[in-house]
C-alpha cells in the first residue's frame, strides 16, 4: 500500500524562474555606462558608483539564480494491508468509507441519535473551531487578494489667498500599484494560507468526530451505571428477603444472632454502594448536558428514565481495512500543516529574489469643482520598480533556514500523528476483541452463580446449609452481575473507541478536507 501522501512535489523550484529571466545576463560581462546615457555625467570620476551598483547587481542576480527550494522527505513507511488485531479478512464490501458516516445511527437508540445531534449544532467547541476556520478562510483571501493591483482614489481641494487675490484647487485621481509575482512569493503565501484553512477545517471535523463520540460513551457510561444501580437495587431486595427470613428463624430458635448480624451487614453493605452509583448518574447527566450546549440540569428530567446500553450487532466495526485511517481528522490536518510549511519555504526563499513593481497615477486638475468634468487638465503617471536585497546580514537566509526546520518539524509531527492513529486502532481492536471474550465468560458466570444462589437459599430454608453459603453465593451473584453490566457496556464503548480511531463520526453532508492544489482561479499570470 503506498503512502499516504508523498511530499516529493510540494515545493516548487525557483531556479528554471531564474533562469529564465536573467539568461544570458550572468554569462556576460557587467553592462557598460553607454546604457545608462540619459543620466551620464560630465566628470569621470562620477560613473564608479554606477558601476560599482551594476557589479553588485549582476553578483546579486547570479547568485539568485542558484537558489534551489528543498524538497520534502517522503513518510518512510507504508500503512500496514491489514490490522494486526482483526481476526480474518476484512469485509471490505461491508466497510465503505460512507458506512462510517453518523455512525451512532448503527446503535439504535433514538435519544443518543438526538443528543449527539444537539451537540454537534451547540457545542462551545463546535463553535470555536468554526470561528477559526472562518477566520482561516478569511486570512487566506487577505493573500488572495495581493495577487492583484490594488486601487486607491483620492480627492482634494485647496484655496490659496494672496493679497486680495485668492484661487481655488480641486483635484481628483486614482493610484494603482501591482507588486509582480515572478518569482512565486504572493502564490505560494497563498497556497500556506489555503493549506492552513483546509488544516481548520480538518481539525473543525476532528472536533466533530471527539465530540461524537464523548457523548455516546458518556451516553453508555450513564446507561450502565443505572443497570448496575438497577442490579444492586434487586439484590438488595433479595438480601432484605434474606434478613427477615434469618430474624424469622432467631426468633425460632433455629439460628443464633451471628446469622442475622451477617445479614444486616451484608444487606448494609450493598445498600453501601448505592448513593456513589446514584452520584455517577448524576454527574454524567451534567457532563451530557454541556456537552449539548445545556445547562447542567437540563437533560435531567430526560436521562433519568431508564433504558438499556446501546449495543452494535455483529462484527460491523471489525471490517474497516487500514487504509481507513486516511480518514482520520487529525491526519488530515497533519499533511495540510506540512503543505504549509513548504509553501513558506517557498515564500522565504523568493523574498531573496529581485521584487518587481508597477505604478501609476491618474488624476484631474482644475480650478472649479465644475471643471473637474469639463476642461480639466490630466495628469498620469507610470512606475515600474525593482527592488533586490543586496545586503541584510544573513536575516534572509536565516529566515529561509527557519522556515526549512519548520517544514521538518511538521513532517516529524505528521508521522507522529499516523503513527498514533495507527496504535489507537490497533489497541481498540485489541480491546473490542478481548472484553467480548470476557463479556461471554462473565455471563457464563452469572448463569452459574445465580443458580447457586436461588439454591442456596432454598436450601438454607429448609435448613440444609448454613447461612454463611447463602452469603457468599449472594456476593458471587451480585458481583457476577455487576461485572456483566460493565463488560457489556465496554464492548459498546470499545466500538465507538474503534470508530474514532479510524476517523469516523462527521453528520451527512460534513466533507473532509482532501488534498488538493489550491484555487488558482484568482491567480493572475506573470
Amino acid at each position: 500500500m503506498p503512502p499516504l501522501h508523498n511530499f516529493e512535489t510540494l515545493v516548487p523550484r525557483a531556479r528554471d524562474v531564474a533562469d529564465f529571466l536573467l539568461v544570458g545576463t550572468c554569462s556576460q560581462a557587467a553592462p557598460q555606462p553607454d546604457i545608462l546615457s540619459d543620466v551620464r555625467m560630465n566628470t569621470h570620476r562620477a560613473q564608479w558608483p554606477r558601476r560599482i551598483s551594476l557589479g553588485v547587481l549582476t553578483l546579486a542576480l547570479c547568485a539568485c539564480a542558484s537558489v534551489t527550494a528543498p524538497t520534502m522527505m517522503p513518510l518512510g513507511f507504508e500503512l500496514p494491508a491489514a490490522w494486526s488485531g482483526s481476526v480474518g479478512q476484512p469485509d471490505v464490501g461491508n466497510a465503505s468509507n460512507a458506512a462510517l458516516v453518523s455512525w451512532w445511527l448503527r446503535f439504535n437508540d433514538p435519544l443518543l441519535s438526538r443528543l449527539i445531534t444537539q451537540a454537534l449544532e451547540a457545542n462551545t467547541s463546535v463553535r470555536g473551531a468554526q470561528a477559526a476556520l472562518q477566520q482561516a478562510r478569511a486570512l487566506r483571501d487577505v493573500a488572495g487578494a495581493g495577487l492583484w493591483p490594488s486601487v486607491g482614489g483620492s480627492a482634494s481641494a485647496g484655496r490659496n489667498r494672496s493679497g486680495d487675490n485668492s484661487t481655488n484647487h480641486f483635484q481628483v485621481g486614482l493610484d494603482t500599484s501591482w507588486e509582480l509575482d515572478v518569482f512565486g512569493a504572493n502564490r505560494a503565501a497563498v497556497q500556506a494560507a489555503d493549506a492552513s484553512a483546509q488544516a481548520s477545517a480538518a481539525t473543525l471535523a476532528g472536533v466533530k468526530v471527539s465530540l461524537a463520540a464523548e457523548v455516546a460513551l458518556d451516553y453508555i457510561s450513564l446507561r450502565s451505571t443505572q443497570e448496575r444501580l438497577a442490579i444492586a437495587q434487586a439484590n438488595l431486595s433479595s438480601q432484605q428477603e434474606t434478613l427477615q427470613l434469618t430474624q424469622w428463624r432467631l426468633q425460632a430458635g433455629l439460628v443464633t444472632s451471628l446469622e442475622a448480624q451477617q445479614a444486616r451487614a451484608s444487606v448494609e453493605q450493598t445498600a453501601a454502594q448505592m448513593p456513589a452509583l446514584q452520584t455517577t448518574v448524576i454527574q454524567t447527566i451534567h457532563a451530557l448536558s454541556v456537552l449539548t450546549g445545556q445547562p447542567p440540569a437540563a437533560l435531567a428530567s430526560t436521562l433519568t428514565v431508564v433504558a438499556p446500553v446501546p449495543q452494535v450487532s455483529g462484527n460491523w466495526a471489525l471490517a474497516f481495512p487500514a487504509d481507513t485511517l486516511r480518514l482520520r481528522q487529525d491526519v488530515r490536518a497533519a499533511e495540510f500543516q506540512v503543505l504549509t510549511a513548504a509553501a513558506r519555504v517557498t515564500q522565504a526563499d523568493a523574498a531573496r529574489l529581485p521584487n518587481f513593481k508597477l505604478g501609476g497615477s491618474l488624476g484631474l486638475n482644475a480650478l472649479t469643482l465644475g471643471a473637474l468634468s469639463d476642461g480639466a487638465s490630466l495628469a498620469a503617471a507610470v512606475l515600474a520598480s525593482l527592488s533586490l536585497p543586496v545586503w541584510d546580514a544573513g536575516a534572509s537566509q536565516a529566515q529561509l533556514r527557519a522556515q526549512q526546520a519548520a517544514m521538518a518539524q511538521a513532517h516529524t509531527l505528521y508521522q507522529a500523528t499516523v503513527l498514533t492513529a495507527l496504535t489507537e486502532v490497533e489497541d481498540a481492536l485489541v480491546a473490542l476483541q478481548g472484553d467480548r471474550v470476557r463479556l461471554l465468560r462473565l455471563q457464563n458466570a452469572f448463569e452459574a452463580a445465580d443458580i447457586a444462589a436461588t439454591l442456596a437459599r432454598q436450601r438454607y430454608g429448609s435448613g440444609l446449609v448454613d447461612f454463611q453459603t447463602v452469603l457468599e453465593t449472594q456476593r458471587t451473584r451480585l458481583s457476577s452481575q455487576d461485572s456483566v453490566a460493565v463488560a457489556r457496556a465496554g464492548v459498546s464503548a470499545d466500538q465507538v473507541r474503534l470508530v474514532k480511531a479510524l476517523g469516523g463520526g462527521l453528520p451527512p453532508g460534513d466533507t473532509i478536507p482532501t488534498l488538493t492544489n489550491p484555487d488558482s482561479s484568482r491567480t493572475p499570470a506573470p
